[in-house]
Parts: structure tokens; sequence; C-alpha cells
């Protein structure tokens, strides 16, 4: 087994103090440039690589935040997930970044290890519709913010966006072209987000003067494409086939628009789709697609922010905010006037 090379060894091979190691390391404006060059030789020749955990006993913090996401195979998550990212680099910390794949059990486990590992800080778009995960989390003293999630101050910071509004706003776009009937394709309506694009589909419906029962709902199992084909084949076998049809998000919109394109159903001729968080993807489809955007890496970024305030500097000034961003609609070639 191959022997770990320690701060010693390299104080030893380049004849100065441990301490002078650790300041070419921590402090280097504090070492002369002829000691940081020769402790450096030394340091590459070795191969030394210092311990973060050794670092982190000594001064009680770490420089790792950990963010925790619903579903890696979203391209939204990626997207929160690189703003996130790309704002700790900034501070000079890193991220450990890990799939709960909408298990509550996972988020628990995944919840756990961030405790041993006591990391700085966590973002977490929780899994577990009770919130029992992160009550039992809470009691570890670690600070964290959820993301994509709205929840009272008293529970912590959000970043999140108005998901009431931007289903408002993509079932009005169908309205104005004409629909007088819309249908929803969820994902599991225990997720907040499908609830309140829900809702706001609703809103929008009564604004228009008509009744709760014009939004019909398909629920589809989970947030991808195989439930969007699933919920299309559905769909393409109901007595009247939808003329207007709104997504949870993304990919299951891109699921119906294959199972529709597979079946020979002209869109947006024969029936119009939004989906949303306006995915890269989303423009590049065979039909671009209409969709509501989330501002996914701006969500990450101040989800970032607002936990390096708690844990940084001045944190005993610290006070929980929730932060909600407002949604847009992104109008392409999936929708049109009905006929």
């Amino acid at each position: 087994m191959a022997q770990t090379v320690g701060i010693k060894d390299v104080a030893r091979l380049a004849g100065v103090s441990v301490g002078t190691v650790s300041n070419v390391l921590n402090r280097p404006d504090k070492v002369a440039e002829s000691t940081r060059v020769r402790v450096r030789a030394v340091i590459d020749e070795l191969g030394f690589v210092r311990s973060e955990t050794a670092r982190q006993l000594r001064v009680g913090t770490s420089r790792i935040l950990a963010i925790l996401v619903l579903d890696m195979a979203n391209p939204f998550f990626v997207a929160m997930a690189k703003g996130a990212e790309r704002a700790a680099r900034e501070a000079g910390l890193g991220v450990m970044l890990c799939n709960s794949a909408g298990s509550a059990a996972e988020e628990a486990e995944y919840l756990s290890l961030f405790a041993e590992q006591r990391v700085r800080g966590v973002l977490v778009s929780p899994a577990d519709p009770t919130g029992r995960n992160i009550r039992d989390f809470a009691r570890r003293r670690i600070p964290y913010v959820h993301v994509d999630r709205a929840v009272p101050r008293a529970e912590g910071c959000s970043v999140s966006v108005d998901d009431v509004a931007g289903g408002t706003l993509a079932v009005r776009h169908l309205l104005a072209a004409g629909h007088r009937s819309v249908t929803y394709v969820s994902g599991p309506m225990q997720l907040a987000q499908c609830r309140d694009r829900r809702t706001g589909a609703l809103r929008a419906l009564r604004e228009a003067g008509l009744p709760d029962d014009a939004l019909r709902q398909v629920e589809a199992r989970r947030l991808d494409v195989a439930s969007g084909i699933d919920a299309g084949a559905r769909l393409l076998g109901l007595p009247e086939r939808p003329t207007a049809v709104f997504c949870a998000n993304d990919l299951l919109a891109l699921g119906v628009l294959q199972a529709m394109y597979g079946a020979g159903v002209d869109v947006p001729g024969d029936v119009s789709i939004v989906g949303y968080d306006d995915i890269e993807f989303a423009a590049a489809a065979v039909v671009p697609l209409t969709s509501v955007r989330q501002p996914a890496e701006r969500m990450g970024r101040t989800a970032a922010e607002m936990l390096m305030e708690e844990t940084g500097q001045g944190a005993e000034d610290h006070a929980h905010r929730a932060v909600v961003l407002q949604p847009e609609l992104v109008v392409r070639s999936s929708t049109r006037r009905l006929r």
C-alpha cells in the first residue's frame, strides 16, 4: 500500500518548518518568494495533497457546499446546480452534487451523509412531501436553503419561482389562441410544483369565465420523457382528443410531442402544446416548444449566495428570507391559433 505523503515530509525535504509549509498553503503572502518556490517544488515532487479533513478540524469550518436535487436527468436541475456551483467557486468553495431521484429514502441517506461530512451548508430540492427529512436534518445545526420550493421563513431560507403565475401564463396563452378547454399533463401531485401549476391553470380559466372542468388532467408517474410518451398515448386514446395540452415540465411536453408526432397528429395544427422550464432542448425539438421559462441558473446562484451569507462572516446578523422569482412565457412553434 502506498504511503501517504504528509506535511511533515514536505517540511523535512524542503528544509523548513511545518508552520512555513502551512503558510505557503494558506497564507503565501507571509512567506519569502524563494521559500515559496522551494516548498512548491517539493510539494510537486512528492505529490502532496493537503487533507481537507485536517484543515476542517483545525479551523472549524468546511469549504464544501452540498447540493441535493430531485432529478439530475432533468436539465432544469443541471442548470440550477450550475448556477450554484459558479457562485461557490467564486467564493473559493467546492460543491458536492447528489441526486435523490425523487426518493424520500435516498434524500434521507444523503442528508445523513452531509451531516457526517460536516459540510458547510446544503441546497436541497425536497423529495419528501411530509418535510420530515428536512426537519430531522435541521437538528444537526447545519444551514440549508430550499431550492425550487417556497417555505415559511421560520423554516429557513428558500428560492423558488411563482409556479401559480407560471401556470396562469401557460393557459392564458392557450385561451388567447381560441381554445376553450385545456388538458393538464402533471407529474406526481404530491409535488408542490405540480399542484401550483395546476392552480395557475385554473386561475386562467376562471379569468376567462370558464368552469373548472374545462381543465382536464392526466397525471404522469414521473416528470420525464418516458412518462410524457405514456401520457401522450393516453391522450390519443381519449374519445375526444384535446386541442390544447399544458405539461408540468418540458420533459413531459417533449414526450407528448413525440407521441403525437409518431401517431401522425399535427402539432400545432391539431393540438397545441405548452411545456414548463424552457430547458435547452425545448427550442431544439422537432417542433420548437412553447414553454414557461424558469431562471434556473439564477435560482441556483441566489440560493448559494444566501447559504454563504448564512455561513460566512456576519452570519449572526443573518435573517431567513424567501425569494420568489417570476417566470416568463417563451412562444415558439408548438402553439398557434385554433382552426
